[in-house]
């Protein structure tokens, strides 16, 4: 019996086929809404993932600490938290003797242009001055050339290391790029190095940075007030938690710190940053997930209204089963059974379009492709 209704359910299907298509787009628009927006959400959870958890769990950051804001009259008075200068960071960097790796950096523009002969990139270039350990700290890898030498950090050269976006736009036709001299703002320096292709980051420019020597960016981008930043990277994952704790010691007694006050700096692991980021993102997830079963309910309450008047229509069919010895309760699975066909076949497409549509999208972003099982059972169910 089972197999004899499917087959009359699709017979059915085939013979009103503008009514049964009407039905299905409804349910696959359903299902594009709920599907395709959790599935763009889940790339950007997954996107912000790959952004920090590539620094890797043995990875935190010494950063200067917001100021906090006074609400009400009888609120705490501000404090404002003065930025983390270079020597600080410097006598960090010589003073933290516990098995790692340490970087510091400062960011000299972020809305810089740079030129080559007679191109010229978009002014949102950013750039960073930092030291021989920045690729390491930060996560990036060369494609090409080299790193900086301690030369170079010691006597601050013209030399740079780019991204691939910035490759892309001035040394276009697979013009190689080592030892070319470009121009930042009004300097002249020689590219020693490009940047594997990292996409949009959460973590910074992405492909469209350069990073110049430390000693550089002091120089040629002054700034009143710089501030500086931190990395660390631990040589055991393992004592991660006595690295951060060593560190936070260290430069407490560097910014001079009294036992008594609140740190004027904090030290943020990459692990913990991508929690924030994706912690905010659950409110979106519930909106977004009650508005496609909002739809989805929608679109049943359509599909119901649309097999009712198929049973309207057809009770001369209805009558001639009853005749042959059909009961009511064989008659009622016959329907249920056409409507759960149409909405299987809905919701299959719906499920491959709403996949599709939001990876576009999130390929466009430089999110790349993801597939979320856990919403494509959800859809199918």
């Amino acid at each position: 019996m089972i197999k004899e209704n499917i087959r009359i359910a699709l017979r059915s299907i085939r013979s009103n086929m503008l009514r049964s298509t009407i039905t299905m787009v409804i349910i696959v628009f359903g299902i594009i809404s709920l599907i395709g927006t959790l599935t763009a959400i889940d790339a950007i959870k997954y996107s912000i993932n790959s952004n920090f958890t590539f620094l890797g769990a043995n990875t935190f950051s010494i950063r200067n600490r917001e100021s906090n804001i006074r609400i009400g009259r009888r609120g705490r008075s501000p404090r404002h938290f003065r930025h983390i200068t270079y020597d600080e960071a410097m006598r960090f960097k010589q003073e933290f003797n516990f098995p790692s790796s340490v970087s510091i950096s400062t960011m000299a523009s972020f809305n810089a242009r740079l030129f080559y002969r007679n191109k010229k990139t978009n002014p949102n270039i950013q750039v960073s001055g930092s030291d021989e350990n920045y690729l390491l700290a930060s996560g990036y890898e060369l494609e090409n050339g080299r790193n900086f030498s301690v030369s170079d950090i010691f006597y601050g050269g013209n030399v740079a290391i780019i991204g691939q976006e910035i490759k892309n736009t001035l040394f276009e036709g697979g013009e190689n790029p080592i030892d070319q001299f470009i121009r930042i703002g009004s300097g002249r320096y020689r590219v020693i190095g490009v940047l594997k292709k990292k996409g949009a980051s959460m973590m910074g420019g992405g492909d469209k940075l350069v990073v110049i020597p430390i000693q550089n960016a002091r120089v040629y981008f002054p700034n009143s007030n710089p501030n500086f930043t931190i990395n660390v990277v631990s040589d055991n994952t393992g004592i991660m938690e006595l690295a951060v704790g060593e560190a936070s010691g260290i430069f407490r007694q560097i910014r001079k710190v009294p036992l008594s006050e609140t740190s004027s700096f904090e030290i943020i692991k990459a692990d913990n940053l991508a929690n924030i980021l994706i912690g905010n993102l659950q409110k979106v997830t519930i909106g977004a997930t009650v508005i496609g079963i909002i739809t989805l309910l929608g679109a049943s309450i359509a599909l119901m209204n649309i097999m009712l008047v198929s049973v309207t229509e057809r009770t001369r069919e209805i009558g001639i089963r009853k005749a042959l010895g059909a009961t009511r309760q064989s008659i009622m699975f016959q329907f249920l059974t056409e409507a759960i066909a149409i909405s299987f076949i809905g919701g299959a497409v719906g499920i491959i379009f709403g996949i599709l549509i939001w990876n576009i999208i999130s390929f466009f972003f430089n999110i790349g492709f993801y597939m979320p099982l856990f919403w494509t059972f959800t859809g199918v169910s």
